[in-house]
């Protein structure tokens, strides 16, 4: 099986679930508290969120947005056809994907979960896709056939400090049982998973063939609760089988945050990597849109809306919602003007905005 077309019938029911509980400060001042990253339409009018659940719908049978409550409005309102689901509370990944699953398992008796970051550019290519679906589908194979844990590796295009890093075994595996041979989905057992690297590990994990980790994720809702119920997630588990909302709403109060790679696919046993070879990026912070974005001849790119004109100035990214900006004698500057807000920093600094954010959290500026 390689996985459904949607509204086939035919293997698992597929239900993408659509991480959207973030707020993507590292792209401040567009992203606010109360305008996430993936409310943001950064290249084209559709949104992050638009464009996601859009795609994910091209390979499941069933979408839902996973959100927190200030913004769940905003997601029905942008994706008024996808199913609207609240987490309890903002605990990272971890806990927020026990409680997708699990509310998955209840309600579907063969189902796969796909799980896929709302803020993701994904196999994107002037504006279409390319090879998401038949990447996804295979993922889906492995994780409905072998019952794994699947994680999706981005096949890396560069050295990269800011994503995490995945570190294949050495021997493939195949979906064979009951999966036709031109459709067999290839994997390979995860031998570890390594985090954000420094400038020169990052150049020796791609020499070595490592993977990014992207955040996509497919799994059987029984095989990932079955992982999950060990620390630091075990009383969630626990509060989630009891089925008392006061009771699951106590334990995510009181879990820590705490990741889904480290809380639950570090330390399982079973966990497959998909390779995946179509464009992706995060644009998790302004440096990135230099990726994503057309330059012109001395390296100056602008967002859509935005009049930009440059004097002795290169290579740099120049971001409004709408605004007529001019650049004299600068080059490597991210310019960024978005409400009432600007912010100049040098490129190569884009991540330190987060450091920003947080002084401006604690003035009530955010």
């Amino acid at each position: 099986m390689a996985g459904p077309d949607p509204g086939s019938g035919a293997g698992p029911t597929v239900v993408a679930v659509v991480l959207a509980g973030g707020t993507g400060s590292r792209l401040y001042p567009a992203s606010r508290s109360d305008r996430p990253k993936q409310f943001l339409s950064l290249l084209r009018s559709a949104s992050l969120l638009e464009r996601t659940v859009d795609r994910a719908r091209t390979v499941a049978d069933s979408v839902v947005v996973l959100t927190r409550e200030s913004y769940a409005a905003g997601v029905a309102e942008r994706v008024p056809d996808a199913e609207v689901l609240v987490e309890p509370a903002g605990r990272d990944t971890g806990p927020a994907l026990l409680y997708a699953t699990h509310w998955i398992g209840e309600r579907y008796d063969d189902a796969v979960a796909l799980v896929l970051p709302s803020d993701h550019l994904i196999g994107e290519s002037n504006g279409e896709t390319a090879g998401f679906a038949p990447a996804v589908r295979r993922g889906v194979a492995v994780a409905a056939e072998t019952d794994r844990l699947v994680t999706f590796g981005v096949e890396p295009t560069r050295p990269e400090t800011g994503y995490g890093y995945i570190e294949a075994g050495e021997a493939p595996g195949t979906v064979e049982d009951g999966v036709p041979p031109a459709t067999d989905a290839e994997w390979y057992p995860v031998a570890s998973f390594h985090e954000k690297p420094d400038a020169e590990t990052a150049e020796s994990y791609v020499a070595a063939g490592h993977y990014w980790n992207a955040g996509l994720f497919a799994w059987r809702p029984e095989v990932f609760l079955a992982a999950a119920d060990a620390p630091p997630l075990s009383p969630l588990v626990d509060a989630l089988r009891s089925g008392d909302d006061a009771e699951v709403a106590a334990a995510f109060e009181s879990v820590d945050p705490v990741s889904v790679d480290y809380a639950v696919l570090e330390s399982a046993a079973d966990v497959a990597v998909v390779p995946a070879a179509f464009p992706w990026d995060d644009v998790g912070a302004w440096d990135a849109l230099d990726r994503v974005l057309d330059a012109d001849a001395d390296g100056n790119a602008a967002t859509e809306g935005v009049t930009l004109r440059a004097l002795e100035a290169a290579d740099n990214v120049v971001a409004a919602d709408d605004a007529h900006v001019s650049v004299v004698g600068v080059s490597g500057l991210a310019v960024v003007a978005w409400d009432d807000r600007v912010l100049v920093v040098p490129k190569e600094r884009a991540q330190d905005v987060k450091r920003l954010v947080r002084r401006l959290e604690d003035r009530g500026e955010f």
